[in-house]
Formats: structure tokens, C-alpha cells, sequence
């Protein structure tokens, strides 16, 4: 019997409450589900359970994954003799999230540390931002950059030493979507003009409808606006990630087939010799987490200051960019040593 989640069991009740209070009637009931799922998934709505002990599992049946931190030393011993390769995501993991997603600005500490391992890791920030925005945040030519969600990948320019692959990195996954993916940000700028807050982003395979500043009764009709362009484009989908509604081709792409493409374009598809390590704070995360689970390979480490489920094996907890420099600080340092030891 396939399993469900309590909180699709909860869908029904929390649907009935939005359209009593008037808020989905327009757009139907995937309006509804989104506001649900966005209501549900809301920071503000869980924080009660930001204190509760990392080990202590929820009445809702969700189990903290333990302290990526506290369990540093058994990360090092799983990782013993293979190649470390770091992915990470870039807003609310090495970035805080902000109100103003251009904003988005890393520290100089986080930047350093981020220097640190890439000098001794390959290193790739899978973001759904476009590549050339993460790029200029974050301003590291020896990185791979993977944008929207993974849909446009780009290498250094240099070959490192540790990419074992014969070729450069390049690739796009969907390159024919677009002109319709400016002929949508163009529709979805004129739609939601009229609701206080709201911010389109374009980044170049996807779209990211930000309501973070909002008011929260205004989302059902910032939801029926973006429902209403996209009924034109059933090639685009739409899933919920924090404070944003993400828009993106319905090709069997993601952040863990980025993964897998990566770890093939640096030469370890089929190997035992590496240990991939994907840390990130959003649903689009669970894709790679997943992944990893499904290889039994390396380790997912989800950012949240609550409990969620998800594929992760770890977690950090907020605030995002403090424990996961100190995470990368360690990394390097345990790194060095070994490479002193001569192991």
C-alpha cells in the first residue's frame, strides 16, 4: 500500500478552510492546493517546533535528522580514502534569505570558506537562480555553477586536478523552452503588477514568483494570476519552494539528475572512490538528497531550524550560513590533516 504523508491527509481540511474564508473560489481547486501547500509549508506556521531536541521524533511521525556537526567525526570515517565532492545550494545555505532576492549577498567568511574547499574539493552550487546570477554573487571561477535547478551547467575554465572526466563542463537541458520562458515572464510581470510585493524573477530556464513580501491574504489571488498565465503553457509546471512559486519545463530534469550529471562529467559515475556531500535548505534539495539515498553514497545535509521530512541523512540548523561555514571550516581542516599524515 503506498504510503501517504499526514500532511496530504490534512490537504481536505485545510483546502475547506481556505475556501470558507473565500480565498480559492476563483481559481479552483489547484489554487487551493498550491495556497494550501504554501500555508502549510510556511516557516511562521512551524516555528513552535524550532526548539525541540534534534533526536526527538514529532507527533507528526517527521524525525530531526541528527547534527551534521555533532556527527562530524562519523561523516570523516564514511568518507575515509575516497574524494570528497561538495554540492551546495546558494539562498539559505551559504546565503541568508532575504526579503529582496538580489539581495542575496554571501559573507567575505562564507566567500573564504567556500575558496578553502574548492581548493581541495570539486565544488558545484546547484541553484534554482540562473547560473550567471549565482556566478556573480558568488564570484569563484575554479566552482561548478548548475542554475535552474540544475538546467544549465557550466565548469571552470581550468581543469582541475581532480576532474578525472575528458571534457569540458557544459551542458543545458532545455535550451527549445526559451522564448516561451520570456513570453511567460513577460505575462506573469503584467499579471501580478497589481498585488503589493510580489517579484518575477527570471532565470533564464525557470521562473521564481517570490511572495515572501506579501500580504498573506493576497496570496490566492497572486496564485490565480499565475495559474491563469500558465493554463496557455501546459509544457511549464509549477512546484513550491520557500516564499516562492518556481516555474520550469516538465522535462525530466532536476538538482539530483544534476548531481549524477556532474559526478559523471568529473569521472566518477560508477565509482567507489567518491564521497558526495549536498547540502541545501529547500524542497528542490529532497531530489538530490534522494539521490544520494538511493546510491547509498555520500551524505545530504538539509539546512532547517525544524523538523521536515526528507531523504537528507543530516542536518544544520539556522542560522543557515554560521553552521554550514563552521561545517565547511572543519571539512577543510580534517582535510589538511590527513593530507600530513600522508593518507
Amino acid at each position: 500500500m503506498e504510503k501517504t504523508s499526514k500532511s496530504a491527509l490534512f490537504l481536505p481540511a485545510k483546502l475547506e478552510r481556505l475556501r470558507a474564508l473565500g480565498g480559492c473560489t476563483a481559481g479552483g481547486s489547484r489554487v487551493c492546493a498550491w495556497v494550501a501547500a504554501l500555508r502549510a509549508s510556511s516557516p511562521t506556521r512551524i516555528n513552535s517546533m524550532a526548539t525541540v531536541p534534534e533526536t526527538e521524533e514529532q507527533n507528526s511521525g517527521i524525525l530531526r535528522r541528527p547534527s551534521a556537526l555533532q556527527n562530524f567525526e562519523r561523516i570523516i570515517s564514511a568518507s575515509k580514502g575516497k574524494q570528497f565532492v561538495m554540492f551546495l545550494d546558494y539562498d539559505g545555505t551559504l546565503s541568508p534569505i532575504v526579503e529582496d532576492p538580489d539581495r542575496a549577498f554571501m559573507s567575505r567568511e562564507m566567500r573564504e570558506a567556500l575558496r578553502d574547499v574548492a581548493t581541495y574539493f570539486p565544488t558545484a552550487i546547484v541553484s534554482g537562480r540562473s547560473r550567471d546570477k549565482v556566478y556573480n554573487f558568488v564570484r569563484l571561477d575554479e566552482l561548478y555553477y548548475a542554475g535552474s535547478h540544475g538546467m544549465d551547467i557550466k565548469g571552470p575554465s581550468n581543469r582541475r586536478k581532480y576532474n578525472r572526466g575528458n571534457q569540458s563542463v557544459f551542458f543545458q537541458a532545455a535550451s527549445e523552452f526559451l522564448p516561451m520562458i520570456d513570453e511567460v515572464y513577460e505575462a506573469l510581470l503584467n499579471k501580478t503588477s497589481s498585488i503589493p510585493g510580489a517579484k518575477v524573477e527570471n532565470n533564464k530556464f525557470c521562473l521564481s514568483v517570490h511572495f515572501r513580501c506579501v500580504d498573506e491574504q493576497r496570496w490566492a489571488a497572486l496564485a490565480e494570476q499565475v495559474r491563469l498565465v500558465l493554463s496557455a503553457y501546459p509544457e511549464l509546471k509549477v512546484t513550491q519552494g520557500r516564499k516562492v512559486l518556481e516555474i520550469h519545463p516538465t522535462i525530466e530534469w532536476n538538482k539530483g539528475k544534476a548531481l549524477e550529471f556532474l559526478l559523471e562529467s568529473l569521472g566518477y559515475a560508477y565509482s567507489n572512490e567518491v564521497f558526495p556531500v549536498y547540502i541545501g535548505d529547500d524542497r528542490s534539495d529532497e531530489e538530490a538528497f534522494k539521490v544520494l539515498r538511493e546510491r547509498g553514497q555520500g551524505v545530504g545535509i538539509l539546512v532547517s531550524r525544524v523538523a521536515k521530512e526528507t531523504n537528507a541523512t543530516y542536518s544544520l540548523k539556522d542560522p543557515s550560513e554560521a553552521r554550514v561555514k563552521e561545517f565547511l571550516q572543519h571539512l577543510v581542516v580534517e582535510w589538511k590533516k590527513s593530507l600530513m599524515q600522508g593518507q
